[in-house]
């Protein structure tokens, strides 16, 4: 048996290497450890999870919590320093240990664990576990990316956005587990910040959040924890690695940069934000790069999955200019202005050289709000949200130019943040259907919104004004697809309902990208109406 290089962390940085013996957890009696408490309850009861994968490792997760709801944000757990021992092993039992060390963490790190771990081979399944005191965590299932220069035949990726506790039961997250996607992409809005009943679903709401509206660092610890004590999604994060991003909820509704939607009902929104996105890092399977300084978090980066695919994972929401026209759903001229961006110059350049750069077959963004144009007016009269890219125009254009002036294969937009699956298309003439560019996948809501409906043709509700969306439907569910040298397949997955928990899952409609063809072609479709 080999054994990876050891690494130790604490307070949030990488600081030195320490081992165990491989396949075991045994106990080490330290005297930094002598005044914490034992645990009287698992201290894992918020789950395990892993993330951001490289062909040599990838990092794993964990938060120590007792109480998840105590008010203080501290899950229970007594104000001391604690080690953490980690292993990952090729197997399930841990016969076959590859990685172990030791971790460190504190009411600093909100009792959170970040391990880093390298050394591993690439395109190979890992299983991982922590043990602290005589507690051991359940087991994750991750895995490695493929080798950099190898072509994979296929990558099973799903993806997510929009889960509001209080809307729904969460059995999106496990159906997605029971597919057992290789790869987990979540695009925003993993929670919301609202204050119990703030928000009705029209099914109803089926539970209620914890707590007041989220400002303080406490709060949104408080909020992370309730949310991961459910147990589907703590299933899917122990079934595959995730790539998350942030999109407003996470922080408060429709933010941009320094500026929440209405400054009146936010008072000292820059503290919120840094408390905010403290607690995301915390609660979230990211590595030290993204580590919030002040307001300031590093989400947008780029992995790649051999030679087949590319995920450029972006940031709509710290960088960007303010909603123009008040933040509402009507153009009024100012959003043209050329210099308006909702990257920032700094995050479009990085994407340019990103494109420039890529070998992949396809190259996949993964960002929050929705890219095509999208007039939601019943009446020849435009309606344009402000918050997504149709308030940015500018921006969306040198984004275009770029991935075409790099002569990027397969273009491929991931959405979510809209609460309706759309099978959409990027033109470079938006009354000219025929003009693709490339494919926007959006996904519906995991819950926000409540059960949702369906239409039987699947058309878009203003398919008038809209001819590059081929298809539309507001049931709750997530995106399932498969990648290979020749297309990518997405199955646009929906739930029966989400008012009742543990409903069932079915392919609302298949679409098919084929490699060089940038448009949609549509290959199934099964109306809720006939099931």
């Amino acid at each position: 048996m080999r054994t990876s290089r050891r690494i130790l962390l604490k307070g949030g940085v990488l600081t030195g290497a320490a081992t165990l013996a491989p396949g075991s957890l045994t106990p080490v009696d330290l005297r930094s450890t002598a005044a914490a408490t034992p645990f009287r309850d698992t201290p894992f009861s918020l789950g395990v999870a892993s993330g951001d994968p490289l062909p040599d490792g990838f990092v794993i997760w964990t938060r120590l919590a007792v109480q998840p709801l105590a008010d203080d944000g501290l899950g229970g757990v007594s104000p001391h320093s604690r080690e953490i021992r980690w292993q990952v092993a090729r197997d399930e039992r841990f016969r076959y240990v590859e990685a172990s060390g030791r971790a460190w963490t504190g009411p600093a790190e909100g009792h959170s664990v970040h391990v880093e771990v390298h050394g591993l081979r690439p395109g190979r399944e890992y299983f991982y576990r922590f043990r602290t005191d005589r507690e051991v965590s359940p087991v994750g299932r991750t895995r490695t990316a493929p080798d950099p220069a190898s072509y994979p035949s296929s990558l099973a990726m799903s993806f997510a956005s929009c889960a509001q506790l209080e809307h729904g039961w969460f059995t999106a997250y496990r159906r997605m587990a029971e597919d057992e996607p290789e790869l987990v992409l979540h695009l925003g809005d993993y929670l919301y910040e609202y204050s119990p009943g703030t928000v009705p679903a029209d099914s109803g709401n089926v539970r209620a959040h914890e707590g007041p509206e989220t400002a303080s660092l406490a709060d949104y610890r408080r909020r992370h924890a309730q949310y991961k004590t459910d147990p589907d999604l703590q299933l899917l994060h122990a079934t595959a690695p995730w790539v998350v991003v942030f999109d407003d909820h996470e922080v408060c509704d429709n933010w941009a940069d320094e500026v929440p939607r209405t400054a009146a009902s936010v008072p000292y929104f820059r503290d919120r934000r840094a408390a905010a996105l403290r607690a995301y890092y915390e609660n979230m399977p990211l590595r030290r790069s993204a580590i919030p300084r002040g307001l300031e978090m590093v989400a947008h980066r780029r992995l790649a999955w051999g030679r087949l695919a590319t995920f450029h994972m972006l940031d709509t929401r710290q960088h960007r200019d303010d909603q123009s026209c008040g933040d509402g759903m009507g153009s009024c001229g100012a959003e043209q202005d050329a210099a308006r961006s909702i990257l920032g110059e700094s995050q479009e350049s990085w994407l340019a050289e990103g494109f420039a750069a890529s070998t992949a077959t396809w190259d996949f963004l993964g960002q929050q709000v929705p890219f095509a144009r999208m007039d939601t007016s019943p009446t020849p009269d435009e309606r344009l949200s402000m918050d997504s890219w149709d308030g940015y125009p500018a921006c969306r254009d040198r984004v275009v130019r770029a991935w075409q002036d790099a002569g990027v294969r397969n273009p491929v937009v991931l959405t979510g943040d809209v609460h309706d699956h759309l099978a959409s298309e990027v033109l470079s003439d938006w009354e000219d259907p025929s003009s693709v560019l490339a494919p926007e996948l959006v996904c519906t809501s995991i819950t926000s919104g409540g059960d949702g409906h369906d239409s039987d043709d699947g058309r878009y509700r203003w398919a008038e004004q809209n001819p590059h969306i081929r298809f539309w439907t507001d049931l709750r569910g997530y995106v399932r697809t498969r990648v290979t040298p020749d297309s990518v397949t997405a199955d646009f997955r929906c739930l029966t309902g989400v008012s009742r928990p543990d409903q069932p899952a079915f392919t609302r409609a298949s679409y098919v990208i084929a490699d060089g063809d940038h448009a949609l072609h549509q290959v199934s479709a099964t109306p809720l109406s006939s099931l």
